[in-house]
């Protein structure tokens, strides 16, 4: 008999995530049916949209997420055993799917797949689910398709020193930008000039608008926003005319009780400054998803873009590593090594 594990949501979350919002769960895995895969994971993604998200569903349901895994047994022709996949399964250490029918329950139909993956060469598996996978095709087409920077432009990242943020940064100036990121710590914000950063500040020892008045005296082209609240708002208010936005996500109202906290209104600077401000789903590019990937790839192989992963060692460790992300656990891509 086939033992797996999940862990499934119990409860809708109160405030930030809590260990008692999860459940543990072992199962017998069943024979294979036809165009059927059984998979174990090798690294699996936590990633703050799972936040919000969550909210569409009604526990109890296995915890949404992804993972670089390997395929066990295979009755399925295009996904043979031995083969490395990309599933979006959930948090499951070892389970069995039909990749034909995932995703058929889920809100909209577009939570659950399985695609093939790159191949790596000598880079770690776990960056398909960091700056090689979902995080780096949102930094790669959020800021090209829609901050769509400019050499000489000055570029603002929020929550700089996360999967995303960092990658932003870099990407920003190998297109010959200045690149001003936040962080949450001063260790964090180093890390961020080591990396090519032209400055970085810890938002909770400077103002940010004062920051960045003085960082940016000419002003801010592109922001992209990964944070939203007031930090949003102090940086709009420095913006140029026309300068470009991309809304990520808003992590800074994530765990808020009771709706969204009101911040200071900026349909004004929209509206006076012109502003074009976008928010996206990198879903929208699914059909160039490999061009993405492959870009990053090639940027993380020359060294142009340089990656930090927070690898948690385990899968019962999986709510800890998740609970992480909204404490600043984390700096770059936090994954659990199953």
């Amino acid at each position: 008999m086939v033992l797996g594990r999940k862990w499934v949501l119990k409860q809708h979350f109160k405030g930030n995530p809590k260990p008692e919002d999860f459940d543990l769960v072992e199962e017998a895995l069943a024979p294979l049916k036809e165009n059927e895969i059984q998979f174990h994971s090798l690294f699996l993604s936590v990633d703050p949209y799972m936040r919000p998200y969550t909210t569409r569903m009604t526990p109890p349901f296995t915890m949404i997420g992804s993972s670089v895994a390997e395929v066990e047994e295979s009755k399925h022709p295009s996904y043979p055993k031995g083969s490395t996949i990309i599933i979006l399964a959930g948090w499951i250490e070892r389970g069995i799917v039909n990749p034909d029918k995932m995703g058929m329950a889920s809100p909209g139909n577009t939570l659950g797949g399985v695609m093939k993956a790159a191949d790596m060469g000598t880079l770690s598996k776990s960056l398909l689910l960091g700056a090689c996978g979902m995080p780096g095709n949102t930094a790669y087409f959020g800021l090209l398709e829609i901050c769509k920077p400019k050499a000489g432009d000055t570029v603002v990242v929020s929550g700089a020193a996360g999967a995303v943020g960092s990658l932003v940064g870099q990407i920003a100036k190998i297109k010959g930008c200045k690149v001003i990121g936040y962080a949450g710590t001063d260790e964090k914000c180093q890390w961020l000039k080591s990396i090519g950063f032209d400055e970085a500040f810890n938002y909770k020892k400077v103002g940010v608008k004062e920051s960045l008045a003085k960082a940016a005296p000419a002003g801010v082209d592109c922001y992209f926003d990964n944070v939203g609240g007031e930090m949003s708002a102090a940086v709009m208010s420095l913006m140029n005319t026309r300068g470009r936005v991309a809304v990520c996500g808003a992590i800074s109202h994530y765990n808020e009780v009771g709706g969204y906290s009101k911040v200071t209104d900026v349909l004004p600077l929209c509206v006076g400054k012109e502003l074009m401000v976008e928010g996206f789903l990198v879903g929208r590019w699914k059909a160039r998803w490999m061009e993405g990937v492959t870009a990053m790839a090639g940027w993380v192989m020359k060294g142009e873009i340089k990656v930090r992963e927070t690898v948690v060692e385990g899968f019962d460790k999986m709510p800890f590593a998740f609970m992480g992300l909204f404490t600043g656990d984390n700096t770059g891509k936090m994954v659990v090594r199953a």
